[in-house]
């Protein structure tokens, strides 16, 4: 007696039940709480884990709602002061504020002319505790000499804990370049100078490595040295159209407006490579004096020479040469 296959036991055919039962009269009277016979019970092995995920499943679904709706409301909500939308995350000191405070405090701090004294001793009083006196508003100033303020610029910014910090400024004073630490406390969105600064010591001046040795391909030197000078002069006068005849597929390359003139190509560095190089390009630009007026004579005053070397990246086609982009060298070629 062959074996029916899996499938057909229990999922038979519509209509081809077991012919002993399809014989058998309908039960007219089922007994009360009786199980239908067309509904046969699924068993209690499986509909309750069914409940128990849905639940689980609306729990999440909950959750991340409220989050999101929290995380809506948080990031809508407007801050209250200069303080708070600066404030940092590890500690909750406000760095961005108290830098710009003690770059005002420098600007004053750092000028001081025996004609301004009590204009400056008064600007001071506004960054010190109301508890200081007006002699130590001079901050350790004598009332003799001059100090100018050239440039200034904040260098870093140690931060000691939720209140307080020293804010490092890189200032250029009587044209030297000097650090001035500004002690700086905050609380509740105010801030002040907490003590008296401290003139240090600028960054040290770094010793580059030795350039390497260059080994040029003269006969790409050669090409690009004559046919660098057109686009040179194009990328001085910011003349997109012409500009456009000398770049490579893909390049993004906006011209100076007429900021600098073209003079001359004074070196090509071109290594071996294929028909994509890197190559430096030392260039003399010509700069109008600043005085010169605009319709005055050609002879008036002389342009300045100014001598910039950029790296380029060129690309070959045929036997012309492409400039793909140009910017800054990170430093200056090696030897030939």
């Amino acid at each position: 007696m062959a074996r029916r296959a899996t499938l057909d036991r229990e999922t038979p055919w519509p209509g081809a039940g077991n012919p002993a039962e399809d014989d058998l009269p309908p039960d007219p009277s089922p007994r009360r709480g009786g199980r239908s016979a067309a509904r046969p019970w699924g068993g209690s092995g499986g509909r309750w884990f069914v409940w128990v995920l849905r639940v689980v499943a609306w729990a999440v679904l909950l959750v991340i709602g409220y989050r999101g709706v929290v995380a809506i409301i948080d990031g809508s909500r407007p801050t209250t002061s200069g303080a708070g939308r600066s404030v940092s995350h590890s500690t909750g000191f406000p760095q961005q504020t108290a830098e710009a405070y003690a770059l005002n405090f420098a600007s004053v701090y750092l000028n001081f002319s025996p004609a301004t004294a009590a204009r400056r001793s008064a600007e001071l009083a506004a960054f010190l505790p109301s508890s200081a006196s007006a002699s130590s508003n001079e901050l350790g100033w004598d009332g003799a000499g001059t100090e100018h303020l050239q440039a200034e610029q904040v260098a870093s910014v140690r931060i000691l804990g939720a209140h307080s910090a020293i804010v490092n400024v890189l200032a250029e004073v009587n044209f030297k370049m000097i650090e001035l630490g500004v002690p700086v406390y905050a609380s509740g969105g105010a801030l002040v100078v907490s003590g008296e600064p401290a003139i240090l010591a600028p960054p040290a001046r770094a010793v580059l490595p030795t350039a390497p040795q260059v080994n040029s391909d003269q006969t790409a030197v050669s090409a690009l040295t004559s046919q660098l000078p057109p686009f040179f002069l194009a990328y001085a006068s910011g003349d997109g159209i012409t500009l456009g005849r000398f770049l490579a597929p893909g390049a993004h390359v906006k011209g100076l407006g007429g900021a600098v003139s073209f003079g001359s190509i004074q070196n090509v560095t071109a290594p071996y490579g294929g028909n994509t190089r890197h190559i430096t390009v030392v260039v003399n630009w010509n700069v109008a004096s600043s005085g010169t007026a605009p319709h005055a004579p050609a002879n008036a005053t002389s342009p300045a020479g100014v001598q910039v070397t950029y790296r380029m990246t060129v690309v070959r086609h045929g036997t012309s040469w492409y400039v793909l982009s140009i910017g800054a060298a990170p430093s200056s070629p090696g030897p030939p």
